[in-house]
């Protein structure tokens, strides 16, 4: 039987291939594309031959049988676009099919956009998060964030640039003035690495429309014991928030779009108050709004 090779491709320069990968693409008999009209690029400049199908989110499922067949007579290689395949890429259903089906799943490791952007922003490299492509819309786009809030790992993401302003926006309301780097184009001609609030991004991407595509590596919550004495010390020095400013801190993340559980963390974390308070009163919020 077969073996399925996973190969990481460049993200923009394409000298950063390794040798082994060139080696692979040339000795399979397949190689299943996002793209075959990108991917012959890459292929074209390293002169090599082998047939290419595509494999891409809208075919998939439809290509899985004849990808199996062919690994009944051979190796194939899984290739996306850019970095490594199956990481916000097509692949993950293939190689459940694959190994499912009793097939040898390979990784060829190389390129990786979420791990070039976390070592080249200066944040902690030890625990992190990679979460994919924001949502497109605002109120999954918030959830998510709001479930993140609390995470101590630097977290990151991907963003188109027509979204990139709204999400930078997002970010900002939800996880407050925390360090962004926001990567821009990695090792491409333009490649352009940016350090800053999500304030300071809205702000020069307000006057120089965002291009290309973006990684964001988000700086994970400060929770070092020092900074936790000093917010419960503040905390608790603080007087308790009035039902009304709860109620109304309620209704204005309601308004944006959050579900109950993210409002009410979010509020009970912005105004010190315990959980179940704020819960109580988002219930009489909802009933006198069905009334």
């Amino acid at each position: 039987m077969g073996t399925l090779y996973l190969v990481a491709t460049p993200i923009g320069n394409l000298e950063d291939i390794t040798l082994r990968a060139l080696r692979i693409l040339r000795e399979v008999r397949l190689i299943a594309a996002e793209d075959t009209r990108h991917t012959r690029i890459l292929l074209d400049h390293y002169q090599i031959t082998t047939p290419c199908i595509s494999y891409h989110e809208h075919n998939k499922l439809a290509r899985q049988a004849e990808l199996l067949a062919a690994l009944q007579t051979g190796d194939v290689a899984l290739v996306s676009d850019a970095g490594t395949p199956a990481i916000a890429d097509p692949g993950q259903e293939l190689v459940q099919t694959c190994l499912a089906a009793g097939h040898t799943i390979i990784p060829v490791p190389g390129p990786s956009a979420p791990l070039a952007a976390l070592i080249a922003s200066g944040m902690a490299t030890d625990r992190f998060a990679f979460i994919g492509f924001l949502p497109r819309q605002q109120r999954e786009r918030r959830e998510l964030l709001s479930d993140i809030a609390d995470l101590t790992l630097t977290i990151i993401c991907f963003e188109t640039p027509h979204r990139l302003l709204e999400s930078l926006a997002d970010i900002g309301d939800v996880l407050g003035a925390r360090q962004i780097a926001l990567a821009n184009d990695l090792t491409k001609r333009f490649e352009m690495i940016m350090r800053g609030t999500a304030g300071e991004l809205i702000e020069h991407f307000t006057h120089q429309p965002p291009r290309g595509e973006f990684t964001i590596v988000i700086a994970g919550t400060a929770q070092t014991e020092s900074r936790k004495r000093e917010r419960h010390r503040l905390h608790a020095a603080a007087p308790a928030a009035e039902p009304a400013t709860i109620a109304a801190h309620l209704r204005r993340l309601r308004a944006q779009g959050l579900s109950a559980s993210a409002a009410v963390r979010q509020t009970a974390q912005d105004l010190n108050v315990a959980k179940n308070t704020v819960y109580a009163i988002w219930l009489e919020i909802a009933a006198d709004e069905t009334a």
